[in-house]
């Protein structure tokens, strides 16, 4: 049986992703492993194995052309709006928080973060199949 382990972001600055990311989110660093031409960075929660991998290309100067394929990543909290004001506070870009309704039932209540390349963020309140 498979078994995810992590996803892999593009980053240009490893310290300031590194520290949005456990600013933000908790998450420490795990491992890192500096190659000449790039450094592979995996951040995780403690509470949980599945890990962030930041690469970081040394010879990258222009910002990453994210398409529109990429997603977002996602993670669960217990308070959505105390999160959302936390985030505000941090001065980290987000939208405002939002219910996700299938009818009369409510999926999930969340809003989405920015991290400093870009990339999305959801931010989910712990509940329903988030729980």
């Amino acid at each position: 049986m498979a078994k995810p382990v992590h996803t892999m972001i593009r980053v240009r600055d490893e310290a300031r992703s590194r520290d949005y990311y456990a600013r933000a989110f908790g998450l420490e660093p795990a491992d890192r492993f500096d190659f000449p031409d790039f450094t592979l960075l995996y951040l995780r929660d403690p509470s949980s194995p599945f890990e962030l991998e930041l690469t970081v290309n040394k010879d990258r100067s222009e910002p990453y052309n994210l398409g529109d394929g990429y997603g977002h990543l996602a993670f669960v909290v217990e308070d959505a709006e105390a999160e959302h004001a936390r985030f505000e506070r941090e001065g980290f870009p987000v939208t405002p928080v939002k219910t996700l309704k299938h009818g009369e039932t409510a999926l999930a209540t969340f809003f989405f973060a920015t991290d400093p390349d870009g990339y999305k963020i959801e931010v989910i309140q712990k509940g329903g199949r988030f729980a």
